[in-house]
């Protein structure tokens, strides 16, 4: 998985994953968002996930630690662009309620 950062405004950030947010490239997202809110100070993250094909439960686990990183500091994390895939994990999980995905980058800023 690759990960392409672009800064937002002034205190946000959109994340682009390209590839499959599973096992292996879970904490990379993890460390990546803490990073993000922690040392550059961008608290309100959109993760475009336009580009991944597949997600399992450890990759449903980073988005929901981001999350909780986000919003510890005073911000939040939104996800956009969701595939067919992706968007059966979050709702046989009900997360789908919790992360609120979004259809587009921009409507995540509405």
């Amino acid at each position: 998985m690759k990960f392409d950062v672009e800064p937002s405004g002034r205190d946000g950030a959109v994340i682009h994953a390209n590839g499959r947010l599973n096992l292996v490239s879970a904490p990379a997202l993890k460390n990546l968002v803490t990073g993000i809110v922690h040392d550059e100070g961008r608290h309100n993250l959109v993760v475009d996930l336009a580009e991944t094909d597949f997600m399992d439960s450890t990759g449903l686990g980073a988005l929901i630690s981001g999350l909780k990183t986000a919003r510890a500091a005073g911000g939040d994390l939104r996800i956009a662009c969701a595939g067919k895939q992706v968007m059966m994990v979050l709702q046989l999980t009900s997360m789908d309620r919790i992360l609120q995905p979004h259809e587009t980058i921009e409507e995540c800023y509405e």
